[in-house]
This record gives C-alpha cells, sequence and structure tokens, in this order.
C-alpha cells in the first residue's frame, strides 16, 4: 500500500476518534444515553491503537478522560 493511502485512511480515521469523543462528551453533558456512546468511542480509540493510528497511550488518556468525566456526572 502506498503512503499517501496510508496517510488518507489514517486521517479518516483519526477523525472517525474525534467526533465519537466529542459525541461522548457531549452525551455526558446531557446525561442522555452516555453509557452506550461512550463504550463506542472507547472501542474506536482500542481499535485505533491497535492499528497504529494513534499511540496507546494517547489512546489511555483519552479513555481515562472520558470515563472519569462519565463518573463524574
Amino acid at each position: 500500500m502506498k503512503p499517501e493511502e496510508r496517510r488518507e485512511r489514517n486521517r479518516a480515521y483519526r477523525s472517525k476518534i474525534k467526533t465519537y469523543v466529542k459525541r461522548a462528551l457531549s452525551a455526558i453533558e446531557k446525561g442522555e444515553g452516555a453509557e452506550e456512546v461512550v463504550r463506542e468511542a472507547i472501542s474506536i480509540l482500542d481499535k485505533a491503537a491497535s492499528k497504529g493510528i494513534i499511540h496507546p497511550n494517547k489512546a489511555a488518556r483519552k479513555k481515562s478522560l472520558l470515563m472519569k468525566r462519565l463518573n463524574a456526572r
């Protein structure tokens, strides 16, 4: 696979990560079905880390942030 193709796929996946994390944070603020949305975001983060799209520590940091906010509400 060419580097350009990898870069495009990784960029799309990183955008997806941002979308899911924002959606999860919004759901936590509203309090509507937040557990399910956070679970989806964590799944996306884990997949991205396992594929090497983001660093595993970054995924752990984002997951920690989501769980901290979820448990604090």
